[in-house]
């Protein structure tokens, strides 16, 4: 079961457009920069690499009450990919949650992309009645700790895998009627 669909998303600049797996050329390419990995481990992804994940990640998950939405990014003004956004949408006891991450090849890095696609993202989770968004991001990584500070998250006490919890959460407005109001106010 699918909570939410994966459409393409329009930012300012960017066009974050739904993962297809004929993407995998040209981002290993984007991926190829061994600092990309300096703060979250691992080596850059063959094509190879990259078509076996993303056949993977549009197959969805294997717990089915959950949905996994990826996207890569474009900019409107140049051809060519830059990046990529995902989150992973599940069902807590406080309704859906969005875990997101983002990821901008070190060539278009400190140009506000990553905060202009993940702004974009949080922003079409919130449309999509998603109101926890939560993602990790390692205490020593300031980039990606801006990036989450300017889509609203706060960082909180909760350490995963040494990485610390950013988290946003919508807490419904609830309206009181007038009369209630009255009441309580006497």
């Amino acid at each position: 079961m699918t909570l939410v669909e994966t459409e393409a998303i329009r930012t300012e600049r960017l066009a974050l457009l739904p993962l297809r797996v004929d993407y995998a050329e040209e981002m290993a390419g984007v991926l190829s920069d061994e600092s990309l990995y300096t703060f979250t481990g691992g080596t850059p992804p063959t094509v190879a690499d990259l078509a076996i994940r993303y056949q993977r990640q549009l197959a969805g998950p294997p717990d089915k009450s959950a949905s996994w939405h990826n996207w890569v990014l474009r900019r409107h003004d140049e051809p060519g990919l830059i990046g990529y956004v995902q989150a992973t949408v599940s069902p807590s006891a406080y309704g859906l949650v969005g875990e997101i991450a983002w990821v901008v090849g070190t060539a278009w890095q400190g140009q506000g992309y990553a905060k202009e696609a993940a702004r974009g993202l949080v922003n079409w989770l919130i449309s999509h009645h998603v109101p926890t968004v939560i993602a990790h991001v390692n205490p020593n990584h300031a980039a990606s700790a801006a990036v989450a500070r300017a889509v609203g998250l706060t960082p909180t006490a909760r350490l995963q895998a040494a990485e610390v919890r950013w988290r946003l959460h919508l807490r419904p407005t609830i309206a009181i009627p007038a009369e209630s109001r009255h009441q309580v106010a006497s």
